[in-house]
């Protein structure tokens, strides 16, 4: 049986929900990772629902409050959970060599970034903007992932294979890379013709060039 997606699960957590909050839902998902909040209005979502606008007011009250009931309610029982037992997958290895270890990461992010576009954008797009979803991002994922990268980085450090720097430093250095890289590849330019497995290794390549003791 197929994994589902956060959608699909997001769906199955919320068995209050009506048929017609689904298709709101739904194609205010598909519309906000398309177009992006702002430019978003909630007449194109109603005609891609297949419902009247008046529906959409009945259930939300504004469009923000919309796009927080995709996102915040399912942050902390959802999304959160989500996202870190598939990253667990990776971290609970141990791999020999701190470059493995990062190509397991990007190879991870980029199945995981793949299944999950549509609710994924929303958030790189929103998470500036709203502190709402920024406070819940930060309390739900950040600080979960990072304590378990920082034992990470000083494991490979006591190993001899990463510079004596402090982990913020080299954790905030591996991940601009791997998500610079994700987003410019499925995000940016997915039209673009990538070479996925050179631009991996260019990408672990460079890192490990600065990150590597001299």
């Amino acid at each position: 049986m197929p994994e589902q997606n956060m959608i699909e699960e997001l769906f199955n957590e919320e068995a209050s929900l009506t048929e017609k909050q689904k298709k709101i839902l739904a194609a205010a998902i598909e519309t906000f990772a398309e177009k992006g909040f702002a430019a978003t209005s909630t007449s194109e979502i109603a005609k891609k629902a297949g419902v009247a606008e008046g529906t959409i007011f009945r259930h939300y009250r504004t469009k923000k409050e919309l796009l927080l009931s995709i996102v915040s309610p399912m942050m902390a029982k959802l999304i959160a959970p989500f996202v870190i037992k598939d990253l667990n997958k990776v971290l609970n290895r141990d791999f020999g060599r701190y470059e493995d270890f990062l190509k397991a990461v990007i190879e991870n992010q980029a199945a995981f970034l793949k299944k999950n576009m549509p609710l994924l954008q929303i958030l790189i797009q929103e998470i500036p903007f709203q502190p709402e979803l920024k406070e819940q991002f930060k309390e739900h994922i950040a600080k979960k992932i990072l304590e378990r990268f920082q034992k990470i980085i000083e494991h490979y450090q006591k190993k001899g294979q990463i510079i004596e720097a402090p982990s913020y430093s080299v954790i905030r250095m591996t991940l601009s890379s791997i998500f610079g890289y994700l987003i410019a590849r499925y995000m940016i330019m997915p039209e673009a013709k990538w070479n996925d497995e050179e631009e991996i290794e260019r990408t672990i390549h460079i890192l490990m060039n600065g990150l590597s003791p001299r």
